[in-house]
């Protein structure tokens, strides 16, 4: 047996084990890509602030931020719709009073002022070489009016425009009508007849081309009054529409606040409520009236006025007809040569008067406008009479004797045709006041509602985001 050797005992032990060197990496070969490290890209700013909402909106006063921002900012733009619609609505109201309808009633004055011209003009040529003072002061106001309403209606029209055109084609020929009235009076002043193919020219110029310009001309003026009444009383079914989705948005979070919390009120959303049916209640009713109002003015004033200006002008007419018939004596016939052309035009005039002062007594609403009606039918009535025993005592060859029944001071054809003529100029001014006042009640009905609704919607918004808050408070 083996013994250690003395001196002490040893504990025997594994050599250490030789340290193994680490591998060394590879070689790259040669075009091989090394793997790097990609920085993170910063994050775009609507994303975070998405990412905020939605984590906002997991926690109920973030949910209560959120809905308040939203009826404020609908509350808002409810506000600035309505603002918008009706600013356009009482800008076209505005129009139908200030600017369109004063333009229809000019075009029409136009229109009179020629016609009436024309039939001074035959009745002074046919009172002699010297004409009463009174006809000729009656037929320079005429012709001075018209040219100063034709000034007045290029300055503010467009000059490329249907009524443009038309202005400038009156312009042109009232100097052309003019002169050749000129030429008449001077022949007639001398006793010679070609002041009588001059006077016929004249007529022809204004029956052929100036009075249908005139007619065109009032034609657009009258559209374009329709025009505006119609733009003003459109109903502003967008802001309508608006008020009602603000009103259902107030009433659910407030209906959603007392199912939270058991609470009836909320004094801000009710505030904001409130501020809302106001604006959806003054709209409503303005309009409505306002819409009342104007059609009123459309299908009352004007539709008279239409037909009062048509019967003036038509009384104007056959009274220059009239007088033209004992111009020519009997020289300008009809196409088939078997009746005298002043005379049919006469009587076509006549028929066309009688059916329109029917037409405008059915549309006279009240004793006063029925009365000055009732008075030219009166006045018709005699000037038909009154002609048929001029005809005849022409027809017998008594030429001064006819002459004085249609120019004469005492029971002469034109002094039915100056009643029939100063009553429809009463009937005029009636309807004139009857379309302005029920126009400018139109326009009144809306006039501060969009001032009004925006101060109310800045309100409101206010209102939604006091309540809002006032909730959030309870959270802190």
């Amino acid at each position: 047996m083996t013994h250690p050797p003395s001196g002490g005992s040893q504990t025997s032990r594994a050599p250490d084990p030789k340290p193994v060197p680490a591998a060394a990496p590879a070689p790259a070969s040669a075009g091989a890509l090394v793997p790097t490290a990609v920085p993170a890209r910063p994050r775009a700013a609507w994303a975070v602030q998405a990412e905020r909402l939605r984590a906002a909106a997991t926690t109920e006063p973030g949910r209560l931020r959120i809905i308040g921002a939203v009826l404020a900012l609908l509350v808002v733009a409810f506000g600035a719709v309505t603002t918008l619609e009706v600013s356009q609505r009482a800008a076209a109201a505005d129009d139908v009073v200030g600017r369109s309808q004063p333009l229809s009633a000019d075009a029409a004055d136009v229109y009179r002022y020629l016609a009436d011209a024309d039939t001074t003009a035959a009745s002074g040529f046919l009172a002699g070489a010297q004409e009463p003072r009174d006809v000729q002061a009656r037929y320079r106001d005429d012709i001075e009016g018209a040219a100063r309403l034709l000034v007045e209606a290029a300055a503010g029209t467009d000059a490329d425009s249907a009524a443009g055109h038309e202005i400038a084609t009156l312009n042109e020929l009232l100097p052309v009508y003019t002169g050749l009235i000129e030429r008449a009076r001077a022949n007639n002043r001398q006793g010679l007849p070609l002041g009588g193919a001059y006077l016929r020219y004249a007529n022809q110029k204004m029956a052929g081309e100036m009075l249908p310009a005139a007619e065109r001309l009032y034609a657009v003026e009258t559209g374009r009054l329709e025009a505006d009444s119609a733009d003003a009383r459109r109903w502003p079914f967008l802001s309508i529409g608006a008020g009602i989705v603000v009103l259902g948005a107030l009433v659910w979070m407030q209906r959603r606040t007392y199912r939270r919390t058991n609470r009836v009120l909320n004094h801000g959303l009710l505030a904001a409520t409130a501020a809302a049916s106001v604006v959806v209640l003054w709209l409503a009713v303005g309009h409505t009236v306002a819409r009342t109002e104007l059609r009123s003015a459309m299908e009352h004033g004007q539709a008279s006025l239409d037909v009062l200006n048509d019967a003036r002008i038509s009384s104007l007419k056959a009274r220059a007809n009239e007088n033209l018939t004992l111009v020519a004596r009997g020289a300008v016939l009809t196409a088939d040569g078997s009746a005298d052309q002043y005379e049919t035009d006469y009587a076509a005039g006549m028929t066309t008067l009688k059916d329109r002062l029917e037409k405008a007594g059915r549309l006279a609403d009240d004793a006063n406008g029925r009365r000055p009606v009732a008075e030219a039918v009166e006045g018709a009535s005699q000037w038909q009479a009154r002609h048929r025993e001029a005809r005849a005592t022409d027809d017998r060859g008594d030429y001064d004797g006819a002459l004085s029944r249609v120019i004469g001071a005492e029971e002469s054809t034109g002094q039915s045709f100056e009643q029939v003529d100063t009553a429809l100029q009463a009937a005029l001014a009636h309807e004139q006041v009857e379309f302005t006042s029920a126009a400018r009640d139109g326009r009144g009905a809306l006039r501060g509602l969009p001032n009004g609704a925006a101060v109310l919607a800045v309100l409101g918004a206010a209102a939604v985001i006091v309540g809002v808050n006032r909730r959030l408070s309870e959270y802190r």
